[in-house]
């Protein structure tokens, strides 16, 4: 691991990294991309937190989240555009469409550790864009390098995180909304009914009364004996459950 850049948590309780895994795979993230012509080779550059924060006071910069909706959700760099998809993949050809007429302007991207960014900027070059850069590191690697040189945060609220932790705090903005009352709250949780599991945003008063589920029907649930549960879960396929705000129409909140 020589000469690797290795993200250390900003808000680490112990719960963070804790586990190493190496994988072999074609890709390191699904992109849908089959063009024989696109190469990884040509791809943005990069910028530290300084140059990010330089970038951002220019009034022909453009910058784009490249992270899933209930990551944004919760925080991101100001006037960050979210392309809103569920799907790394469906993202790319949507941040070209909705970038266009902006081929000649400064586009920074930018993820959560600095993965997706990098290929989303490459793929940014190759669809005929200019000024490209990519936010090296990501937003772990921002805050620090931030904090480090006693810079302004940029990015407001929390950085949502994929292990135990389910987020770290950037600032004390809270930007996001408790998925069941609506009022301010940004710490994702999972349904407490194993049948469901849930991802959604729940706050301390309606954890407590829901006991930490998603909905009076699950709440119930979790009290049932726990064979009665085993039943209910029977032929369930969880897959990735995540409550999406913008998908929610006839119902307002959870717990109804």
């Amino acid at each position: 691991m020589n000469d690797l850049r290795l993200n250390i948590a900003v808000d680490d309780d112990g719960k963070s990294f804790w586990v190493l895994k190496i994988k072999v795979r074609d890709k390191i993230v699904a992109d849908g991309i089959d063009d024989p012509m696109f190469s990884m080779e040509n791809k943005g550059k990069y910028v530290n937190a300084q140059q990010m924060n330089e970038l951002l006071k220019k009034p022909d910069t453009i910058v784009i989240d490249m992270r899933n909706h209930y990551e944004y959700e919760v925080g991101h760099f100001e006037k960050a555009i979210e392309i809103p998809s569920d799907t790394f993949r469906d993202q790319l050809p949507m941040a070209v469409d909705m970038m266009q007429g902006n081929e000649e302007k400064n586009i920074i991207m930018y993820c959560t550790g600095g993965i997706r960014c990098e290929k989303a900027s490459a793929y940014m070059l190759h669809k005929g864009f200019k000024n490209v850069f990519h936010l090296e590191g990501g937003i772990i690697n921002y805050a620090r390098q931030a904090k480090e040189a006693a810079l302004e945060s940029k990015f407001i609220g929390k950085n949502f995180v994929f292990d135990n932790r389910l987020g770290e705090r950037i600032t004390d903005d809270i930007i996001a909304k408790c998925h069941q009352c609506g009022k301010p709250a940004d710490t994702h949780t999972n349904c407490k009914n194993n049948g469901c599991h849930l991802l959604f945003i729940q706050c301390e008063s309606c954890a407590a009364e829901y006991d930490g589920c998603c909905s009076t029907a699950c709440k119930d649930t979790i009290h049932m004996p726990v064979e009665r549960q085993k039943e209910l879960r029977k032929g369930i396929e969880n897959g990735q459950n995540i409550f999406n705000k913008s998908r929610v129409r006839l119902r307002p909140r959870l717990g109804e």
